[in-house]
C-alpha cells in the first residue's frame, strides 16, 4: 500500500497533547481503516490537513478508485482538523460527510487537502478536495464533527 510517514504537527500541538500523556503522531496514523487503505498523513494543523491514499488497493470492480475510498480520506482529514480545533480537551465525531465524484482514477497516489469552511465552539466542518498526481480534482467532500466534552480521566 501507501509509503507511512510521520504525520507533522506543530510543536505547540504536539505539546499540549503530550501534556496529557497523548502521543498525537502515533494516534493519528490514521486508524485501523486508514492504515488498511493506505492513508498517510503528511501535515496537520486546525488550518490544514494533508494526507495521502493508494489507488491501487482502493479501486472498485471497474478498476477505478473506489467513491468509498475517497470518503474515507476526505473523513480522516477533517476529522483530524477537527479534533486540532477543538483542542485536546475535545473530541471530534462525524455528523456529516457528502462527496462530489469529479473524475475517475485508476492508478498512483491520491492527494486530499482538508481547509475549515467553519470553526465554531461545538461544530466544525471542514472542505476535503482530493486530486490526483496530476493537480486534478478527483473528488469534493465537505464534513461537519461534532465537538463533544472529551471523557474525563478516572480519579485514582
Amino acid at each position: 500500500m501507501g509509503e507511512h510517514t510521520a504525520p507533522t504537527f506543530p510543536k505547540e500541538i504536539i505539546d499540549e497533547y503530550a501534556a496529557l500523556g497523548v502521543d498525537l503522531p502515533a494516534l493519528f496514523s490514521a486508524g485501523h481503516l486508514g492504515e488498511r487503505m493506505g492513508v498517510t498523513i503528511v501535515e496537520a494543523s486546525a488550518d490544514r490537513v494533508v494526507g495521502t491514499m493508494p489507488v491501487e488497493g482502493n479501486t472498485q470492480p471497474y478498476g477505478l478508485l473506489h467513491g468509498g475510498a475517497s470518503a474515507v480520506l476526505a473523513e480522516t482529514l477533517g476529522s483530524i482538523g477537527s479534533m486540532l480545533h477543538g483542542g485536546a480537551t475535545k473530541i471530534a465525531v462525524g455528523v456529516d460527510l457528502n462527496c462530489t465524484h469529479h473524475r475517475g482514477v485508476r492508478n498512483g497516489l491520491v492527494t486530499g487537502v482538508a481547509t475549515p469552511v467553519h470553526r465554531g465552539r461545538s461544530t466544525a466542518t471542514y472542505e476535503v478536495v482530493i486530486t490526483d498526481e496530476h493537480e486534478k480534482r478527483v473528488c469534493t467532500a465537505r464534513l461537519t464533527c461534532l465537538l463533544r466534552d472529551a471523557p474525563r480521566p478516572a480519579a485514582d
